[in-house]
């Protein structure tokens, strides 16, 4: 089995590493790791289409690129590894992916990339910026591997594939309760833009932090971690409204006529 693995916060997090250790160490697979060279937290799903993309290799093997996550894997996936794997991880990222943030979200981008391409995918990230418990995550993202690594070679098959984002709380490893499956929550808008002034007087910006959760019922990816539960999201990509499609079919009817 073949796993390639990514990441938004660059090849050498702490995150990352610690992943690929706790992976690689898992009986029959080969994992090869294809990372950004700097921090591309908050990168979503961009590519980079004006600008060349060079891929580098460091000491301990790892493939860095100048790129977003989703670039790394892009190009991993269409020429750099020269074969198709049978699953692709993300992270493990340094603070959590739920909710709303999962729009913005290197991590997710990278793992979206490979599920784009048909291949399954899983996001990892830690409820709490800081590595705290970084091992204990390690070990819960190893196990989920393991336990989806006998059902991908059908999946394959079947040119199926799905997209995971899990989110697994800073706590030892006797407090983590267990795994539960949730749905998004939702945060509220971010906090203020912060204006500065720099040496030369010109007024810069800075984006506002992540407002606080708004949705945190039970069910959704802020209850479960805030309960000590590994929150694990099945995720889409299409945007569809679909319970509203019909609400605008009169708008559409009504401009269809007007332009005939």
């Amino acid at each position: 089995m073949k796993i390639l693995i990514s990441n938004d916060d660059g090849f050498q997090a702490k995150g990352l590493v610690a992943l690929y250790d706790a992976v690689k160490a898992l009986p029959g697979v080969e994992v090869e790791v294809v990372a950004p060279e700097h921090n591309n937290s908050a990168k979503s799903n961009a590519l980079s289409l004006h600008s060349p993309l060079y891929v580098q290799t460091a000491t301990n093997g790892f493939r860095y690129v100048n790129g977003t996550p989703a670039d790394c894997v892009h190009i991993a996936l269409t020429g750099l590894l020269g074969y198709r794997p049978d699953l692709v991880i993300s992270g493990i990222n340094n603070g959590a992916n739920m909710g709303d943030d999962t729009i913005y979200s290197g991590t997710v981008g990278a793992a979206m990339e490979g599920y784009l391409f048909g291949v399954p995918a899983i996001a990892f990230s830690q409820t709490e910026r800081g590595w705290a418990h970084l091992d204990v995550a390690a070990t819960k993202a190893a196990e989920l591997v393991q336990q989806l690594l006998p059902s991908l070679p059908e999946m394959q098959q079947r040119g199926q594939a799905w997209l995971l984002n899990v989110n697994i709380p800073c706590r030892p490893a006797e407090q983590i309760r267990g795994v539960k499956v949730t749905r998004l929550g939702r945060r509220h808008a971010a906090e203020p833009v912060i204006a500065q002034v720099n040496p030369r007087g010109e007024t810069m910006y800075w984006i506002g932090s992540a407002g606080p959760a708004r949705d945190e019922a039970e069910g959704t990816d802020f209850h479960a971690t805030q309960q000590g539960y590994v929150s694990l999201t099945p995720l889409q990509v299409d945007l569809t409204d679909h319970d509203t499609l019909a609400y605008w079919v009169p708008t559409a009817a009504a401009l269809s006529k007007e332009g005939a």
